[in-house]
């Protein structure tokens, strides 16, 4: 097999493959959960990319020739690094591509205001990496970002429904629109804060606009392949898709029903990479 890798540090990135599974059914994918060593989040620049590259290099000895970093905190912290160092040195015929980039080429076609929200962990909005590629696409919208530390946990203790959900919820939601009420469309940059989405409707206001993220990567990984046929004609297409998890497997399963709304096969990996 020669699947479509897809990487994330805990569970988040299962609505980024859900996403990508719907609109290419017929390709094969291995999904690879760093559980174990979840959250990145508040994790250093250093330790995401060594973290990361120990993944991809996991991913790339399954057989995988592209990978699909589904975890924003990796995207802004380790996969520029990957993409100029690490590829020419493994294989530059390999691709590795995030989650950010697709999300804001879709702002400057969404947001008639030209004020944009990014909420998302703490290492995300520290590395600035939504507004530089905001900027880069579109130099005249205002990007105002706020971190929300306590919603991936709320996530993955199955507290999306309780009134904790609620509290953290609004007072995110309060403090990004406090910053500036001209923000028409929030851009959900973790890949667990589909979860919360009645949460968030809720508390924005009216008419904003609001973009989880696995849609429009799916949609840009279609074009992707389109735009290069090459890679298109290396990956299997089955139908088939497999989990690994460096966490328990049964722990890893349940919880992955939240977010897949079915039952997995999960394997257990014991460690990640093996250096080159």
């Amino acid at each position: 097999m020669s699947p479509i890798g897809v990487f994330d540090s805990g569970y988040g990135g299962l609505t980024i493959l859900r996403e990508i599974r719907r609109l290419l059914p017929e390709y094969d994918f291995v999904y690879l959960g760093d559980n174990a060593r979840a959250p990145y989040g508040n994790r250093s620049f250093d330790v995401v990319y060594n973290f990361t590259r120990e993944a991809v290099k996991t991913l790339f000895d399954m057989g995988c020739p592209l990978v699909i970093l589904a975890c924003n905190t990796a995207s802004a912290k380790a996969l520029r690094t990957i993409q100029q160092h690490d590829l020419p040195l493994w294989d530059a015929e390999r691709r590795v591509l995030g989650v950010i980039r697709p999300t804001a080429e879709v702002i400057g076609h969404l947001s008639q205001s030209r004020h944009v929200g990014v909420v998302a962990t703490p290492g995300t909005i520290l590395s600035e990496s939504y507004r530089l590629e905001i900027n880069k696409l579109y130099p005249d919208i205002v990007v105002n970002a706020h971190a929300c530390p306590m919603w991936v946990p709320l996530v993955e203790n199955s507290e999306t429904e309780s009134a904790g959900a609620d509290y953290f919820v609004k007072k995110d939601i309060d403090a990004l629109f406090a910053m500036d009420a001209m923000i028409d469309t929030v851009i959900l940059g973790c890949t667990h804060y589909p979860l919360l989405l009645d949460k968030i409707r809720k508390y924005v206001p009216q008419g904003t606009t609001i973009i989880p993220q696995g849609e429009y990567v799916a949609t840009s990984l279609c074009g992707y392949l389109h735009r290069h046929p090459e890679m298109d004609s290396r990956l299997t297409k089955s139908g088939e898709c497999h989990y690994f998890t460096t966490e328990h497997s049964d722990k890893f399963g349940k919880t992955a029903r939240m977010f897949l709304d079915e039952d997995i096969q999960v394997e257990h990996l014991s460690s990640l990479g093996n250096k080159p």
